[in-house]
C-alpha cells in the first residue's frame, strides 16, 4: 500500500490518518459482544456496555449468575415443567444489562448510554430507567413481540429513553488470543 504524504506547516511531512477505522457504535457493539462471550449460558450470551456522553467505557456486564452462587450447583436449563419447579435458570441468572449497572463503581450514570446485545426485558427496562440511562443501543430484538419486551418499549418510550437498532456494517473483527 502507497503512504500518502501531505505538508504541514514548516515543510514537514507526515502520513495522512488511516480511514478504516472502526466507528464508536462498532467499538462499544463490540465490547458487548466480546463481553456476552464471557457467559456460560449454554443456550443465550447477552453483553452490555455502559458508556459516558464522551464515549468512555464505565461498565460492562454479561448475563450469569449471581456472586457467589456456583455455575455448577444452579441449573442451567430452560425448562420449566420438571419435578422441581425451580430447576430453570430462570430463576436464577442475572441478565446483562442489569449485571453492567450493578458492577458500576463510580458515581451516577445519568445520561449515559447502553450498548446490547438483544433488547432488554421489562425488568432490565426498570433498571435501565432508574440509573438515568438515556440511550439504548441493541442489536437483535429477537423478542420484540413477547409481553416482556413490549412493556420494556412501553417504560422506556415513557421514561424518554431514546433507543434504536444497531446498524451491522458486516465489518469482521479478528481477534487473536
Amino acid at each position: 500500500m502507497e503512504e500518502k504524504q501531505v505538508k504541514i506547516r514548516g515543510g514537514l511531512h507526515m502520513s495522512e490518518k488511516r480511514n478504516d477505522y472502526i466507528t464508536w457504535d462498532e467499538y462499544f457493539m463490540g465490547v458487548a459482544k466480546l463481553s456476552a462471550m464471557r457467559s456460560k449460558d449454554p443456550s443465550t450470551q447477552v453483553g452490555a456496555c455502559i458508556v459516558s456522553g464522551d464515549n468512555k467505557i464505565l461498565s460492562m456486564g454479561y448475563n450469569g449468575f449471581p456472586k457467589g452462587c456456583s455455575d455448577d450447583e444452579f441449573p442451567w436449563g430452560k425448562e420449566l415443567e420438571t419435578e422441581d419447579p425451580y430447576n430453570a435458570k430462570y430463576f436464577y441468572t442475572t441478565h446483562s444489562e442489569l449485571n453492567a449497572i450493578l458492577n458500576y463503581r463510580g458515581g451516577s450514570l445519568e445520561g449515559s448510554k447502553l450498548y446490547v446485545t438483544l433488547f432488554p426485558c421489562n425488568e432490565c427496562a426498570k433498571a435501565i430507567i432508574q440509573a438515568g440511562i438515556k440511550t439504548l443501543i441493541y442489536d437483535s430484538d429477537k423478542y420484540g413481540a413477547t409481553p416482556s419486551v413490549r412493556a420494556s418499549k412501553r417504560m422506556l418510550d415513557s421514561a424518554g429513553v431514546r433507543y434504536y437498532q444497531y446498524n451491522q456494517t458486516g465489518r469482521k473483527i479478528e481477534v487473536s488470543l
